[in-house]
């Protein structure tokens, strides 16, 4: 395809074609080809509509749209020469629909332009991948459950500041995530509500003069309705912004368990057994067993980070309307979602194929004196102190089991009593971790009651 050819597609005003240099910095038909499907959509819709209106006729229409999908075939199928000179997919699109159905394809841009065309199909597109993101959440939700409720009753060691707390529940801990994850759906079908609306008949910037029907075309796509001010149309790209917000925060979460997942598979901690699937060895330490997958999840925000603040500052200072610019908006989401998407699937795979390990997780739970919280509600509730009393009382039988090398529930009645004389045996009823775990039943809470009834209010709501 010579540089004339590529000029002849978009006016007549330019006597020669671009040079190679404005040729490779102009073109995005190496990235943006994604958008085929949705490009075909929106060109179908168009042509069905431009036929209702009688902008065009219905036999050039139906030629057009059978035309189209010849096309979309031949993209699919894997037979599609993509050419740099026209550009970009909705170039490379009409050129070959020329080809099939001859004269009529140079109608089907009637009252249409590049400008709300791409703004259409980037939106199509970043509604396919919300929906699919939507989907990677809520089967990684699933595989949480699974595990909180096969682990409702089993004790580990809840953190603050990586240092043990309190006794918690496995299946508690897992549920922290589903909700996590439950955010991250919220704000995603938060998004695709804002971005369900037509930009398809915007045209460049100002709407057109032929008498179009923008609510069939909406319709015809599964929009809720069409954008209702050209100008922002054509130059919004709020709804990529808002993807990838969303898939920031997400990547963060993952992040974050990717982490947990890092630690908890260590020698050091042994607090799960991650499967062969997600692990790797090493090349010259024969013991090793790496999670690299977690670690490659946690790496990942990175990616999508760096999407987010790119798009936003190709964006910052844009006047209205269109500006080629923003053909740096698509690179970034693409790449964006693929992340994202990975690291759903990986995690998912992780999390349903784990081993809690039940010893090692009771056995650090019984440590670092997690029970006393429970020692000084005992105190407050049973012996009447007020809570800063009993906190100090507390830290004292700390102290005492420090000096002596052991923990809570190892000390003596009577070594108790010598720090305050009105704790009684019944003291001990709740410094096992078990006990603790048993008596957070508030809501919300750790109790293994608790946790049943939040994965059964889960497993419903999931499906």
């Amino acid at each position: 395809m010579t540089d004339q050819t590529s000029n002849a597609m978009w006016g007549g005003r330019f006597a020669a074609g671009p040079d190679a240099v404005m040729e490779a910095i102009n073109a995005s038909i190496g990235f943006d080809q994604r958008l085929a499907a949705q490009d075909i959509a929106g060109s179908r819709a168009h042509a069905a509509m431009l036929a209702a209106t009688g902008i065009l006729s219905h036999s050039d229409a139906e030629a057009i749209r059978e035309g189209l999908l010849t096309v979309l075939s031949e993209i699919e199928g894997g037979d599609f020469a993509f050419s740099p000179a026209l550009e970009d997919i909705h170039m490379n699109v009409e050129a070959r629909l020329k080809e099939i159905v001859g004269e009529a394809a140079g109608r089907l841009h009637t009252a249409r332009s590049r400008n709300d065309q791409v703004a259409t199909d980037f939106r199509l597109w970043v509604r396919d991948q919300i929906d699919a993101a939507d989907a990677g959440l809520a089967a990684l939700q699933r595989a949480l459950v699974a595990q909180a409720e096969a682990g409702a009753d089993l004790v580990m060691p809840g953190f603050t500041h990586l240092q043990t707390a309190q006794p918690v529940t496995w299946g508690h801990h897992m549920l922290a995530y589903v909700e996590m994850f439950a955010r991250d759906r919220g704000r995603l079908a938060d998004a695709r509500r804002r971005l369900n609306e037509c930009p398809l008949g915007a045209a460049a910037l100002a709407g057109t003069g032929f008498p179009i029907d923008r609510e069939m075309t909406a319709r015809e796509l599964g929009f809720d309705r069409p954008t209702a001010n050209s100008l922002d149309a054509v130059s919004d790209r709020d709804f990529a912004l808002e993807f990838l917000s969303a898939a920031s925060i997400c990547a963060m979460h993952l992040s974050r368990l990717s982490e947990e997942l890092v630690i908890w598979a260590s020698a050091q901690f042994r607090f799960v057994r991650l499967s062969d699937r997600f692990s790797t060895g090493s090349s010259i330490m024969p013991q090793k067993k790496n999670p690299d997958a977690a670690e490659l999840i946690r790496a990942k925000i990175g990616r999508i980070l760096g999407a987010t603040m790119a798009l936003f500052t190709v964006m910052k200072g844009l006047p209205l309307a269109y500006s080629k610019d923003m053909q740096e908006d698509k690179e970034q989401v693409f790449d964006a979602a693929d992340a994202l998407m990975l690291s759903l699937a990986a995690m998912e795979g992780m999390v349903r194929d784990m081993e809690a390990n039940a010893p090692a997780l009771e056995a650090a739970a019984a440590t670092g004196f997690s029970t006393a919280t429970d020692l000084a509600d005992w105190l407050v509730r049973e012996l009447g102190l007020p809570f800063r009393e009993a906190h100090h009382v507390t830290g004292r039988l700390v102290a005492a089991a420090e000096a002596k090398g052991c923990d809570l529930p190892d000390l003596s009645l009577a070594e108790m009593q010598a720090v305050h004389e009105s704790i009684r045996a019944d003291v001990f009823d709740v410094l096992g971790v078990h006990n603790s775990v048993a008596s957070r039943t508030s809501y919300g809470g750790t109790a293994p009651a608790r946790v049943r009834e939040q994965v059964a209010a889960w497993k419903e709501r999931l499906g």
